[in-house]
This record gives C-alpha cells, sequence and structure tokens, in this order.
C-alpha cells in the first residue's frame, strides 16, 4: 500500500535562516484509502522519520506546502500549445507582474484556463532552500512542492477561507490563492463581494472553515464577511486540523495546485537499472559522437571566436548609450531592450489586486501590523492599477518606513492627506506597480 506524507514548515521559518536541522513541522500521514494514519505539530525532522520506520512503512511520497504568501499567482497569455514553446514564452509573458528581476524567480506552469496558463512563482534562492528541506526527509521520496492555501477545497464556492489561527488561507475558484493575518480579514469583504468581469451572479459563494475556537476567537474579523450582502457564506466548523483538510482536498482531486517542482527541481527517478541495461549501447554512442564532434570542432570554434567578436561589439555600443546599466549582458540584451521601450511606452507595468496587497501586507507585518500600525480601509482602482490603503500609525515615522519597505520591493508608494492628532497619524498610502 502506498502512503503520502503531507509536512509543512512551522513558524518560526528558521530553515530560511540556516537552520535546517531546528526547523519544525506540522504533518499527516494519510493511506491510499484517504484514511490518516497519524498526525503531529510542531515535530522535528528525525521525529517523523522515527514514526515511518517504526511503521516499516515503504513508497511513501512526501507533499510540501509552503507557506501561500511565499509564492506568487499570476496568469499568463500564451497561444502556443506545445508545452516547450509555452515554457520558452512563459518569462516574458508574466514579468510585467512580478516586482523582482525575472531572471531570479523560478516559476513553475499549471493547467490552461479561459484567463490564460495558471502560474506560480517564487523566489529561485528561497525555492531552492524549500527543496533541499524537504529533499532530505529519510524513508520518503519528495512528490510535490504546493503552496499551502492553493490545496483548499473550493467546490462550488467562489471562494474559500480557511482560518488556522493568526493565519488565514484564501483560495479562490479561478485557482488564486493567498495567505493573510486573520485580524485582517475584514478588509477582504468588499473585495470578495466583487463579481469577475464575466460574473452576473447575485450572490458570491463563500464557505469558510475553521475550528469551533478559532471561528469564536476571530468572530469579530470574520463578522464584516458574513454580513456583506453580496456574499453567501457557509460555515463548516473543522474536526480536523487545518493541515488534515488541506491533506483530504489534494487526495480527493478538490483543487487543482501547482507543482513547484519543476525545471531544475523536478523531482529525479533515483532508480538506476534501466541505466545498466543501457550502459553498452552508451558508451558506444559516446565514442561516435566523440568522433563528430572532433571532426566539427575547429569549425565551431571559428565561428565562436567570431560570435564572442560581434557580441563585444554589440555590448559596446549598448553601454554608449546606456553606461550606467550593469545588469544587460550579450545573452539578454535583446530581452532588456524590448523591456526599456515596453516600460516606456506603457509608463510602467501596472500590478494586480492580489500582487499588490500581498507585498503591501507582507511589509504592514514586519512593520508591526495591527498594534502600532493599522489599517481602516482598502480599495482597488483595476483602470489605474493602484491600491488605496487608509492607515493609521503611532506616528508619521511609521508611516513613512512602510511606504520605504514597499518601494524597496520594486513598487510605487505614496503618502497623502497625512493628518497628526494625539492619537498619532492618519494618511492614505497609494501603492501601484511602480516603474
Amino acid at each position: 500500500m502506498s502512503y503520502r506524507l503531507y509536512v509543512q514548515p512551522a513558524a518560526p521559518y528558521s530553515a530560511l535562516h540556516g537552520d535546517m536541522d531546528g526547523q519544525r513541522f506540522d504533518w499527516a500521514l494519510i493511506d491510499a484509502s484517504g484514511v490518516f494514519q497519524a498526525s503531529g505539530q510542531e515535530d522535528d525532522r528525525a521525529t517523523i522519520e522515527q514514526t515511518l520506520t517504526r511503521n516499516d512503512l515503504e513508497h511513501v511520497l512526501l507533499v510540501g506546502l509552503l507557506p501561500g504568501d511565499d509564492v506568487l499567482f499570476c496568469f499568463a497569455e500564451i497561444p502556443a500549445r506545445q508545452a516547450r514553446y509555452v515554457r520558452q514564452a512563459l518569462p516574458f509573458a508574466v514579468e510585467e507582474q512580478i516586482a523582482q528581476d525575472i531572471d531570479s524567480v523560478h516559476l513553475a506552469l499549471g493547467k490552461r484556463s479561459e484567463e490564460g496558463f495558471r502560474v506560480a512563482a517564487i523566489d529561485r534562492q528561497r525555492m531552492a532552500v524549500w527543496h533541499e528541506l524537504f529533499d532530505a526527509f529519510q524513508g520518503a521520496d519528495l512528490e510535490a512542492l504546493y503552496p499551502d492555501a492553493a490545496l483548499l477545497p473550493v467546490s462550488e464556492s467562489r471562494w474559500c477561507i480557511c482560518i488556522a489561527g493568526e493565519n488565514a488561507l484564501v483560495a479562490g475558484s479561478r485557482g488564486e490563492w493567498f495567505r493573510m493575518r486573520t485580524e485582517n480579514l475584514g478588509i477582504l469583504a468588499y473585495t470578495l463581494a466583487q463579481p469577475g468581469k464575466d460574473e452576473v451572479a447575485a450572490e458570491i459563494p463563500v464557505t469558510l472553515y475553521g475550528s469551533e475556537q478559532d471561528l469564536e476567537h476571530y468572530a469579530e474579523n470574520v463578522r464584516p464577511i458574513e454580513t456583506e450582502e453580496r456574499l453567501r457564506v457557509s460555515r463548516e466548523v473543522l474536526q480536523m486540523t487545518p493541515l488534515e483538510l488541506l491533506a483530504h482536498s489534494q487526495h480527493n482531486e478538490l483543487c487543482q495546485p501547482i507543482n513547484l517542482c519543476q525545471g531544475p527541481f523536478e523531482h529525479a527517478d533515483k532508480a538506476s537499472g534501466i541505466w545498466r541495461v543501457w550502459r553498452p549501447a552508451a558508451i558506444v554512442a559516446g565514442l561516435w559522437l566523440a568522433l563528430q564532434v572532433g571532426v566539427e570542432l575547429g569549425l565551431g570554434y571559428y565561428h565562436h571566436q567570431q560570435a564572442a567578436a560581434l557580441e563585444d561589439q554589440a555590448m559596446a555600443l549598448y553601454h554608449d548609450v546606456f553606461p550606467q546599466d550593469t545588469r544587460a549582458t550579450a545573452a539578454n540584451v535583446r530581452r532588456v531592450l524590448e523591456g526599456r521601450l515596453r516600460v516606456a511606452r506603457q509608463q510602467g507595468p501596472q500590478a494586480d489586486f492580489l500582487s499588490l496587497l500581498s507585498q503591501a501586507g507582507a511589509e504592514y507585518d514586519r512593520l508591526g501590523g495591527g498594534q502600532n500600525l493599522q489599517f481602516d480601509s482598502v480599495n482597488y482602482s483595476r483602470q489605474r492599477g493602484e491600491l488605496v490603503v487608509e492607515l493609521r500609525a503611532d506616528s508619521y515615522d511609521r508611516l513613512s518606513a512602510l511606504r520605504g519597505a514597499i518601494g524597496d520591493r520594486g513598487l510605487e508608494a505614496r503618502i497623502g492627506s497625512v493628518v497628526n492628532d494625539s492619537n498619532g497619524a492618519r494618511a492614505r498610502l497609494t501603492v501601484s506597480g511602480g516603474s
């Protein structure tokens, strides 16, 4: 019988700071029929491995669940259908939706939908850390890495929300997902109630999951969603942990998450039996290839020298025009020039609502959101591509720090309508895609 081991890193994420052995995990083991065999919370890797060894389990596949706010969801409009051409065009199709150098981002391709191909994007170095962490488990083979919120069972609802203590996981029927602080759920009520451009439904169905304790504890934060006229909210009291809900949903195919183990992080088959069978034929083919390469080596060297000389001339011309640009190389100079022209024509890329909210929210949490800094309201203009946030802080310096932190992410942030009073400062923060 085959088993799947679902593993989710528990905060704080010590692995991201180089302490792999100190990382703790929530986990659940499920058999082929969907029955949970074992589970645990905030255990170290050795404890989980000992459980597998003690029960003499074989054919265990490991599914890692990454924090949903580490992974960005977006769509890619690519007319091609062959996988090879789609992957070649993918970086150019999503470059404007990602607020960092596209060369430093790992892109995972999902299924095609009416809006285009579903795409998951994560910082390449961060992905390498997570992949190394989960691939190091003994007794289980890494099968997939998913953003945790992407495994929510959306089913017939437009939106699905799961309260997992201080964090809330949110997923939509179009495939989008994100993760946020539960105390900030109320600011989403108006946004969730807005129908899509092709939707005409009088009510928008929303499913809310949570334990009885969490639903009671965060009742005030959930109330704006439940009282919104356009939303029809169905409560589902969990008799299992949020991780077990995600495992149940993925096992029963109630979701369509994007596996991040693609490209350089794709799972490699550790079996070597086939290689041993074909090894003699491979040696003969290798010798023939070596002879062929030797015949054409001289001509190839000549053309290489000519190409290098042309590349040097091209880069010399480019640096005459853009002397301060150190990012361009002979390999990417064409794409860099196209990007400059595109930015000049469009006056900067427009980030969508989820991207702006995710990145602004991350800096809001880092600067003490909910204590020294509070959101009063959030509005988004799709036409202008702007997120407008009414803020209250203990001082203007706190507001300025938030603006600077968002700007460091490559976005444009402006503060206006500042009012100072005895309780601190109130202002309006406008965030857009930047230039």
